[in-house]
């Protein structure tokens, strides 16, 4: 066994705190999903083979990481449910509980802001959405490495 640094202990407790605040991300809009894994799989695979590969073949971040590093791309479904749910809340908030009007034309230009983002994005269809045993992107990161093959 390979002892682990302070640097690989302090990276790991990032990447966990990464992975806490993307999955809340997911619920509450102004929270961003996608940076927040994208760091923690930068962390895992900086400290943890285990913890790197658990997170790329995760049920939902594996192929949602995957794809974005791969094709920088989501699935349509996706696209769409984001940008629906990103304005229903973010029109809630700034019409029913918002009393500041420059907090709620920051809100709206926030909105704006990552509609763009995600309608600048590709999207996917048709294409593999999970990372295969051998693959361009993960090969170099796991050469002579055992890589475990988790069932779906």
């Amino acid at each position: 066994m390979i002892k682990k640094t302070f640097q690989q202990y302090i990276l790991i407790v990032i990447g966990i705190l990464s992975v806490s605040l993307g999955t809340a991300g997911i619920f509450l809009p102004l929270l961003p999903t996608t940076p927040f894994l994208l760091l923690a799989t930068a962390c895992f695979l900086r400290s943890s083979k285990r913890l790197h590969n658990w997170i790329m073949h995760h049920k939902w971040f594996g192929p949602y990481i995957y794809n974005y590093c791969t094709y920088k791309a989501i699935p349509k479904k996706t696209k769409i449910t984001a940008i629906t749910l990103l304005w229903f809340t973010i029109t809630y908030s700034a019409l029913c509980i918002v009393p500041i009007i420059e907090v709620k034309l920051l809100l709206f230009l926030i909105a704006i802001t990552v509609t763009w983002h995600l309608l600048s994005l590709n999207t996917l269809e048709n294409i593999i959405t999970k990372p295969k045993e051998s693959d361009p992107i993960l090969d170099p990161i796991y050469k002579e490495k055992k890589v475990i093959k988790i069932n779906q």
